[in-house]
């Protein structure tokens, strides 16, 4: 059952970037852009478009699969990794002899 959430969850996704990318903007003029007087700011937008419903859609369809895979992940949780390590202690390895000191640079002669 997750395997197919997941499946279609990224499919959604994929599906969801396409459109959106091939989607025009809605204010692509230069005029608005600069703050200038658009129509579709003060003006009926006009009827919906086919993508933007589908759009509408498809992101509805991702917000419930995100819900479901997050809820999901949630109640199957194992605990933390640090629950399932082994209780042994690791072996104690000899720490390495520690080396004679550097000899002492030569000082300058002070003239």
């Amino acid at each position: 059952m997750i395997v197919a959430v997941t499946a279609l969850h990224i499919l959604i996704s994929i599906l969801l970037i396409l459109l959106v990318l091939i989607q025009g903007g809605e204010n692509v003029d230069i005029t608005a852009a600069f703050g200038g007087v658009s129509q579709a700011a003060f003006g009926p937008r006009g009827a919906v478009s086919t993508m933007a419903k589908i759009t509408w859609a498809l992101g509805a369809i991702f917000m419930v699969t995100s819900i479901t895979l997050s809820v999901w992940a949630t109640r199957h949780t194992s605990g933390s990794i640090l629950e399932n390590a082994p209780k042994h202690p690791a072996p104690a390895s000899k720490a390495p002899a520690p080396k004679a000191p550097a000899p002492a640079l030569p000082q300058a002669p002070k003239k």
